[in-house]
């Protein structure tokens, strides 16, 4: 009986491993199409920073992106991000800007520059009021609609959004498949994928999901990359509660402050001033005006 193969496309170590290889540059290809849906459509690319084990050797979480160039010289740029993080939206702005900008070396001319497009793919929901599951930012005039062409673009995917079930796939859009075998590569076997998408841009990320999931060395390193994310998502966990226990025992004794200098008829620190000071000083600072409350009651 065929095994589920239990690889989440998501994780890092595979998504690296399947579209940063040059062998899968088909997949990568499709992947840019289905969501750019550019006049013309790329037909060719040359991936720029390959998958190297070399990346994988520690259990450091980094954020692995795919930079390649089509055969018109335009660049993309195409990364994985299991949630949402502080600042991703200025990061992405400001990791465009740069890509565009490197290009440019002394003595050349901006007609030499090519177009950037960047591509956020997120497990996650960045705008959770909003159902519209594929972002695109274009530099473009709000009065005219008049788009800057050939400079920059942006394009933000919330995966989650995308809900459609195993028997709309047939009918759906190339974006809609794509984001439907990202989120759920885990759930099937390779027979029952291979069923679902017959394409062979498909069938070639099929079949590195099955070698992940074959060969030991490469199931290890899928493995520890979901290791450090479990750690990682702990240790932010962990230190979001500790935030919240502390802010709760800080409000707790600040309000006790603030209450003794009021009966005891002393200067009345304000919150601001009070807030930000470690916990062991405020509790120091608020036995101190119970003790003397206590005193002067007997």
């Amino acid at each position: 009986m065929a095994m589920v193969l239990g690889i989440k496309l998501i994780n890092d170590f595979a998504y690296k491993k399947t579209f940063g290889d040059p062998y899968n540059r088909l997949a990568l290809i499709s992947l840019l199409n289905a969501i750019l849906m550019l006049d013309l459509p790329i037909v060719d690319v040359a991936i720029q920073n390959p998958y190297n084990d070399k990346d994988f050797e520690d259990d450091k979480l980094t954020i692995l992106d795919i930079k390649a160039i089509d055969s018109s010289s335009a660049i993309y740029n195409i990364e994985m991000q299991i949630s949402v993080c502080a600042g991703l939206v200025k990061r992405m702005v400001f990791y465009t800007c740069e890509l565009f900008s490197a290009q440019m070396y002394e003595g050349d001319s901006y007609t030499h520059l090519n177009p950037v497009f960047s591509i956020c793919l997120l497990n996650d929901k960045l705008w959770t009021r909003d159902e519209t599951a594929h972002h695109r930012f274009r530099l473009e005039d709000r009065q005219s609609g008049r788009v800057l062409k050939d400079t920059i673009e942006i394009h933000l995917v919330e995966l989650p959004k995308y809900t459609l079930d195993r028997g709309s796939l047939a009918s759906a859009t190339p974006i809609e498949r794509w984001a439907f075998l990202l989120q759920n590569s885990q759930l099937y076997t390779a027979e029952e994928l291979r069923e679902l998408f017959p394409e062979e841009a498909f069938q070639l990320v099929i079949s590195s999901v099955e070698t992940i999931y074959l060969k030991t060395e490469y199931r290890e390193m899928y493995e520890t990359r979901e290791k450090a994310l479990r750690d990682y998502d702990w240790k932010i966990n962990t230190a979001r509660d500790e935030g919240i226990i502390k802010g709760r025992e800080e409000g707790k004794l600040i309000g006790i402050i603030r209450t003794c200098q009021m009966i005891l008829s002393v200067p009345q620190s304000s919150e601001e001033s009070l807030r930000g000071k470690p916990v062991s000083e405020l509790q120091s600072l608020a036995d101190g005006l119970q003790s003397t409350l206590r005193k002067r009651v007997n």
